[in-house]
């Protein structure tokens, strides 16, 4: 597999090390056994210096073993903490629309349950070495008493690994089955948490779902996964079977068949009564071999369906080197243009795909534009191409008449700054210089959430808020992120009447002084006026647009005032 000899590159000379160590161990092990055996029919002189000889090689024995260990444990953690940064990277250089086709519950599992099944083969790597070099001793030293019954053995041998092959190979597609279900199982996880309000207030809903999803998948998953332990079981029964019968065999028939001696046939007898824990503790790693197999799988599979998106060469090194300062906004444009934009996608709980577009559109510098349209009209699926979380599958986006390509596209979302209505709040100011801290204080003055919430070091003190207060500390780190396209998805619908009109009429239009583009999805019909154009989406369409509402609206105002005048003139 790729990944795997990708890691052992990576490892340069430690797992060479480890293996070769974990060897010397394994046959340190077989020689005891060679120098037990002659002891057992040396004479008095000869016991003091196989004695020596035993002694020096116990202590090698001991000494390589906690040293394959100790390699091991480290190159199985540094392993896992590698394959977990290059996972993190690869989800970090993904496409916005690959991250959603993926899901979190397939990312997660792999960033926890799959490293942990490596870090265990890594662990049990040097026990594997070591036995599998204690077996291969114990049989030069089989071949060195009787070459005839070494032959008898390796076929035995042979016999007994087909078998197990065959068995294993069930045992992996079980838990490979299993594995592919808890990633469902994760899913429905996090959903007993992120509902625990909805399931808490209906006790019907709650048993459903802990019954009808849960249980269900937890069942499937043990039945698996026992399935897949009690074959390796087996296979590991199988082979014990054969070793006992092999050694009936040498002893009752093969002895007589080539009149081996006494020396020769206790030889045989201590060796493979001394295999009997090698074999077991081989059979037993296969379920961990087995798992980390599927595991090798998975993360494979999952950078695979991650493929980085295309950026140019400067924007990689910025990213790469992290001595740079972060990549700053993209300077101010003059206009932003769709032309024949479209995009297609699923709609859940339902069969076909719902098309937005083609979209025509123009947003120019300073202006401030309206979106509105029914729930299921293609609002924030519009806003997520405008930004460049999508790429258009038709049509294409202009800036000051330069295409956005793909190798662009993560420059040009450089010049937004958007907080969806399912927007992710982080608990510190990242990528923000230290020298914005003192803006941001004033920031939580002027949005009412100075006696909430304080910034310390770049952090916030509590992310503990309502909705609609996180919401402001989100609008704090857009203002703070001074982008020259802001987009509001949503923002007012959980804001209270006082702080809606403050949005409104105080902060918007504050952007649009500064000469920010400004694009708000909103249903707040009441706010319409404000806006320099109006534009309507109607089930992926533009189904009309309105211009210069908020010239209408200054010059309604200025009328109400002249006519004020002239009344207080002629009181």
């Amino acid at each position: 597999m790729p990944l795997i000899a990708s890691l052992i590159r990576s490892s340069r000379w430690l797992l060479p090390l480890a293996l070769l160590v974990s060897l010397v161990s394994g046959f340190a092990n077989a020689a005891l056994v060679a120098l037990i055996n002659q002891a057992l029919q040396a004479s008095g002189p000869q016991l003091l210096q196989l004695g020596v000889r035993f002694a020096l090689l116990a202590a090698l024995v001991l000494a390589t073993r906690v040293g394959s260990q100790t390699l091991f444990m480290y190159l199985g953690q540094r392993v896992k903490a590698r394959l977990r940064m290059q996972t993190i990277g690869r989800i970090a250089a993904a496409s916005f629309r690959d991250l959603e086709r993926c899901g979190a519950a397939r990312a997660l599992g792999a960033l926890t349950q799959d490293l942990d099944s490596i870090v265990v083969f890594f662990v049990s790597l040097p026990s594997i070495a070591m036995q599998g070099a204690v077996i291969a001793g114990c049989l030069a030293y089989l071949g060195m008493l009787s070459l005839p019954i070494l032959g008898v053995a390796l076929v035995v041998l042979g016999v007994g690994t087909f078998g197990t092959h065959l068995v294993g190979s069930r045992a992996l597609r079980h838990l490979r089955a299993s594995r592919e279900r808890e990633d469902e199982l994760l899913r429905q996880f996090r959903a007993l948490f992120d509902g625990a309000k909805e399931l808490k207030l209906h006790r019907a809903r709650a048993d459903a779902f802990v019954g009808g999803h849960l249980a269900p998948h937890v069942e499937a998953v043990r039945a698996q996964r026992t399935r897949g332990y009690v074959l390796h079981a087996l296979a590991a029964s199988w082979g014990n079977l054969l070793l006992f019968g092999f050694v009936g065999l040498t002893i009752f028939v093969l002895a007589r068949l080539f009149d081996a001696d006494a020396h020769v046939m206790s030889g045989y007898a201590l060796v493979f009564l001394y295999l009997i824990m090698p074999v077991e503790g081989l059979l037993a790693a296969l379920p961990a071999i087995s798992s980390a197999r599927v595991a090798f799988e998975r993360i494979g599979k999952l950078e695979a369906a991650l493929p980085p998106e295309q950026v140019r060469l400067a924007d990689v090194d910025a990213d790469v080197d992290t001595d740079r300062p972060a990549p700053a906004a993209q300077p101010a444009f003059s206009r932003i243009v769709l032309e024949g934009v479209e995009h297609r996608y699923a709609r859940e709980n339902e069969d076909g795909f719902f098309t937005l577009g083609p979209i025509d559109l123009t947003f120019r510098a300073g202006e401030l534009v309206f979106l509105v349209g029914g729930n299921g009209s293609g609002k924030t699926t519009l806003a997520k191409l405008l930004v460049g979380l999508y790429a258009p599958e038709r049509g294409r986006l202009r800036v000051d008449d330069v295409a956005v390509d793909d190798a662009t596209r993560a420059a040009y979302r450089q010049h937004f700054s958007v907080v969806f209505s399912d927007f992710h709040l982080f608990d510190s100011l990242l990528g923000l210089s230290a020298g914005r801290e003192s803006a941001a204080r004033a920031l939580l003055v002027a949005l009412q959430l100075d006696h909430k919430v304080r910034i310390q070091d770049g952090a916030f003190s509590t992310l503990a808020l309502s909705q609609g207060q996180r919401k402001r500390l989100a609008l704090l780190v857009a203002f703070l992120e001074d982008r020259p396209f802001y987009v509001f998805d949503e923002w007012a619908a959980d804001q209270d009447p006082a702080f809606k009109d403050v949005f409104y009429r105080t902060l918007l239009p504050d952007l649009k002084a500064k000469g920010k583009t400004v694009l708000v999805i909103t249903h707040d019909d009441r706010y319409f006026d404000l806006a320099d154009r109006l534009i309507k989406l109607d089930s992926g369409q533009i189904g009309a647009m309105r211009s210069g509402l908020a010239d209408d609206h200054d010059r309604d105002k200025n009328s109400k005032k002249n006519s004020g005048n002239d009344m207080a003139s002629a009181a």
